[in-house]
């Protein structure tokens, strides 16, 4: 058995999952947010009420929204500000006593969707998630890369690659630098090129592109160019099987028709065989990945 722990900034869900990936029971609690000590102690607590249900002790994988820094141990690039600098790895495998493996969310759900998703049995698969940010992880035959500085996957952060006039140097991003792929691809983002403030979400941009509304088919047209250039050079550097979607943005169902037919005026290849799915578990795809960090053989 897998016990899988997805820590948001909202909410910590938890599931456990047997050896074929069947989920047996989930989770979920409040985040105590600014609280370090009671971040752990919540964790535990989840896993602890887990196991007594399942009646037996598992591995446990935990998904955050940052990662371990592979010079000091610690995290960094943590949304959720108060894991930064922290051990976290350690103080959860000290308090759960057991060794615990940490990994970034958006790695957790490529490896959710390469295990037996979307891209089960691919050998080489991206995972993007197209929501409030922008993330990315790379599963190579089953297992995650990380990297040596342990960033692998974060697209995101790469300037908009081939941009139009009027795409540079472009807006500004949390980063600190500007034209990053994130502030183009973001669910604002495609906001932004709707170009008004009167339509609340994204997702009601894309609602009225799928009506017919041309100030609304513009903008999602934009956007579909600009995630195919930036796919396309993912494509140009990893050459993957399959790049699965994830995120709020997924499940814009034009994006898997029109965002092909673009990437091909960008990828140097004669042909494109890279598949464009959308993520088979959703919005369990983090999750699940975070509990299959910890493979059959326990390796």
């Amino acid at each position: 058995m897998r016990i899988g722990v997805d820590f948001g900034g909202t909410k910590i869900e938890a599931i456990a999952i047997d050896a074929a990936g069947q989920e047996r029971i989930r989770r979920r609690i409040d985040t105590p947010r600014q609280d370090y000590d009671g971040s752990i102690r919540a964790v535990a607590a989840l896993v602890d009420a887990i196991e007594r249900d399942i009646g037996t002790r598992a591995s446990v994988g935990v998904g955050i929204p940052g990662t371990v820094s592979p010079a000091t141990g610690l995290v960094k690039n943590a949304n959720s500000t108060w894991l930064i600098g922290r051990p976290l790895h350690l103080d959860l495998a000290r308090a759960l006593g057991r060794d615990v493996r940490v990994a970034n969310d958006a790695n957790c759900f490529a490896l959710s969707e390469a295990a037996d998703g979307a891209a089960a049995g691919a050998a080489v698969v991206f995972g993007v998630i197209l929501g409030t940010g922008v993330g990315g992880g790379l599963v190579v035959n089953g297992q995650v890369i990380v990297g040596a500085n342990a960033i692998a996957g974060e697209w995101g952060h790469n300037a908009l690659p081939w941009p139009d006039e009027s795409e540079w140097p472009g807006p500004p991003c949390y980063c600190g630098r500007r034209g990053c792929i994130e502030v183009f691809l973001c669910g604002g983002g495609l906001q932004r090129a709707y170009g008004g403030d009167d339509v609340a979400t994204a997702r009601a941009v894309a609602d009225a592109a799928a009506a017919g509304q041309p100030r609304a088919v513009e903008a999602l047209k934009t956007y579909v160019r600009r995630l195919a250039k930036a796919l396309a050079t993912v494509i140009n550097v990893l050459d993957p099987d399959v790049i699965v979607l994830g995120g709020g943005l997924s499940n814009v169902e034009a994006l898997y028709t029109l965002v092909p037919a673009e990437w091909t005026n960008w990828v140097f290849s004669d042909r494109v065989d890279t598949r464009l799915a959308r993520a088979k578990h959703g919005d369990s795809s983090g999750v699940r990945g975070a509990a299959w960090l910890w493979p059959v053989n326990g390796e």
